[in-house]
């Protein structure tokens, strides 16, 4: 079965990038001991985006639906949410203001899914 990628596309404001990478360095370690996590990787925009890449790649799409179902998940998700609700920013998982922490660091945000169909590294000894 080919492992499967979500990738969560970010719309972050210059001035808001810093606080959403430094989010992501305080999340550290939540979804690396999720049951068929594979692969993380946090993409910052380059020539002329505003647009972060939240790469992260599952044994299975079931994996993946199980991580978002769990309660490290939901209670993560639930504090922003509240956190962005007290400061006035009631924006959530609606696709808008995606943010771990202080309010939403990100004016929209979308997930885009595949299946791996080919992937290659370097060779050993490489």
């Amino acid at each position: 079965m080919p492992s499967v990628v979500k990738i969560n596309v970010l719309t972050v404001s210059p001035q808001m990038r810093e606080e959403l990478e430094r989010r992501f360095s305080g999340r550290a370690g939540m979804v690396e001991s999720a049951d068929g996590f594979e692969w993380f990787e946090l993409l910052r925009p380059q020539e002329g985006t505003d647009r972060y890449l939240v790469y992260t790649r599952w044994r299975s799409e079931e994996d993946f639906r199980r991580w978002t179902e769990s309660q490290a998940f939901q209670r993560g998700h639930a504090q922003a949410a509240a956190e962005a609700g007290a400061q006035g920013h009631g924006q959530g998982h609606d696709g808008q203001g995606h943010g771990h922490g202080q309010g939403p660091v990100a004016g929209a945000s979308e997930i885009w899914s595949f299946e791996v169909v080919q992937s290659a590294g370097p060779k050993p000894g490489s």
